[in-house]
This record gives structure tokens, sequence and C-alpha cells, in this order.
């Protein structure tokens, strides 16, 4: 089975012909830099929503503070400590 994929505009501009039984044609709703725009601003969201969890949560600290740069240089200068 041949299976092709077109967006909703080559779909619209494509001459209509007879389809054979076993061609498939797919429609993509979102075109795919849309559909990696939205994976992007998931994974920054969910890494948001996870520092807020982990310092709030379990690190006993305020949410807010996770927004304040002090917060972050220290957290850095407690790892580079070591180094």
């Amino acid at each position: 089975m041949e299976q092709r994929s077109l967006t909703k505009q080559q779909w619209e501009e494509e001459p209509k012909q007879e389809v054979r039984q076993d061609e498939k044609i797919k429609i993509r709703l979102l075109p795919i830099w849309l559909r990696l725009l939205i994976v992007a601003a998931l994974i920054v969201l969910m890494v948001i929503i996870g520092v807020l969890i982990g310092y709030s949560v379990i690190g006993s600290g305020n949410a807010v503070d996770v927004f304040k740069i002090s917060t972050w240089t220290h957290i850095v200068d407690i790892v580079n400590e070591g180094a």
C-alpha cells in the first residue's frame, strides 16, 4: 500500500483524480514546524514545572525563589565548589 502525505493546500490544489482503493491519502492538520514548536514549548513548560516542584516541594523552599537569579548563582556555586 502506498501512502502519501499532503498539506491541506496541496490537497486542494491537486487536480481531482480517481484515487485507487489501495492508496491512502493523509492530510496534515498541523504543519511539521508547528508540531515542533508545540513540542519545544511543552518541553520548556515541563522543565519549569519540574524546577518548581523540585525546589518548593522536595527542597522545602519558596516556589517564587526559583525565578530569582540569586538562587541559581547559589546553586552554581555549590556545584562548582567541589571542582
